[in-house]
């Protein structure tokens, strides 16, 4: 250290992330952003939440994965013994580099598409379980007020959740991780067309991450949520979580919003 550096400042990195959060809407900003990055994970590692998604998987699940762009969240599945994976992504870049990267590392199993994951072309009752991690998110850019969103949102949310409900089996599983609080996500979760129960868990240091598990099928009359107790984070952050993409991306949404 330099005698002459302050010993509690901490260098900081470079900003990461476009200029504008509205960016995240623009297919082709994520075209150009996965022509140039190998790798990113969106709210933590797998290694973080694994003991919250893992009972709820075995090594017969047919699983899905939401825009899985350049997180290894598929790969960290597969080693756990889930084979039987799909991933999807609008972005075609994403894709390609996706596929080259899981036939380098003999993956072959896994299959990976471009599709919309507000179009989902496949049957009904296809898949046992469909996982998410920070791609509902985008849904949530420019939403306007968080407890009253913009119609274009719920519309979008709405067709999401709709989709994944259809492709699930009757007694399938949607995984949801978030930074998205409960009271945000609830109405969208306990819409009446669905069937499914809900119920969520949170991981983290400074950020509290969500992890919301729907299960097809179980909802009751009066349906029960089964949650943690949502304890307020702590006031200081480390500086790693700090400079990460989510406190940019969850920071410039909040403003947009406001």
């Amino acid at each position: 250290m330099d005698e002459n550096q302050n010993p509690k400042e901490v260098p900081r990195r470079k900003c990461i992330g476009p200029s504008s959060v509205s960016a995240y809407r623009d297919p082709k900003y994520w075209d150009e952003r996965f022509s140039k990055e190998e790798h990113y994970e969106w709210l933590k590692d797998y290694s973080q939440f694994r003991h919250l998604v893992q009972p709820h998987l075995n090594p017969t699940s047919s699983v899905l994965e939401l825009g899985c762009g350049n997180s290894q969240l598929s790969e960290e599945l597969y080693k756990d013994g889930i084979t039987k994976l799909t991933c999807i992504d609008l972005s075609a870049v994403a894709v390609e580099n996706k596929q080259k990267q899981l036939l380098s590392k003999g993956f072959k199993e896994i299959k990976v598409l471009e599709a919309d994951m507000l179009d989902l072309p496949f049957s009904d009752e296809s898949f046992d379980v469909v996982i998410e991690k920070g791609t509902m998110e985008v849904l949530f850019v420019d939403s306007g007020d968080p407890w009253n969103p913009r119609p274009a949102t719920v519309t979008k949310v709405m067709k999401m959740l709709e989709g994944v409900h259809r492709v699930l089996k009757p007694d399938g599983i949607f995984i949801s991780i978030s930074f998205g609080q409960p009271h945000f996500r609830r109405s969208f979760f306990n819409a009446p067309e669905f069937t499914w129960s809900l119920e969520w868990k949170t991981f983290g240091d400074g950020f509290h991450y969500f992890v919301y598990v729907l299960k097809k099928g179980k909802r009751t009359l009066v349906n029960q949520e089964t949650s943690e107790k949502i304890v307020p984070p702590a006031i200081y952050l480390f500086q790693d979580e700090l400079e990460t993409e989510d406190y940019i991306f969850r920071t410039n949404v909040e403003e947009l919003n406001s």
